[in-house]
């Protein structure tokens, strides 16, 4: 897959995996599992990048007697969310057109 592509997929899935509540690196890893795989080495520069596009913040807890970082979707990141489902139909649209002659020869 195209690296920008799957950079920007990536970007919206971890944005929607704190969409419903607060969440930390290896939670968010955890919840991610089924649907793709992401590593902490991907993780992180992601969280970084979307913390600086106002995405998300980032608080620190404690916990367990280690401070926990936690993250939590900002409006913005809640306008990209929306704005990739509205961007999805154009994707499909593209999909069904690559894919239109493999469904003709079937």
């Amino acid at each position: 897959m195209d690296n920008q592509l799957k950079r920007g997929l990536l970007d919206v899935c971890v944005l929607a995996a704190i969409k419903n509540e607060d969440s930390y690196g290896y939670q968010i890893i955890k919840d991610m599992k089924p649907y793709v795989e992401i590593s902490e080495s991907t993780l992180y520069p992601i969280l970084r990048r979307l913390e600086a596009a106002e995405l998300l913040t980032v608080r620190a807890a404690e916990h367990s007697g280690r401070l926990r970082k936690y993250y939590h979707i900002t409006p913005l990141g809640l306008k990209r969310i929306e704005s990739f489902r509205k961007e999805w139909n154009e994707i499909m649209s593209i999909y069904r057109f690559i894919t239109r002659e493999d469904a003709a020869n079937e």
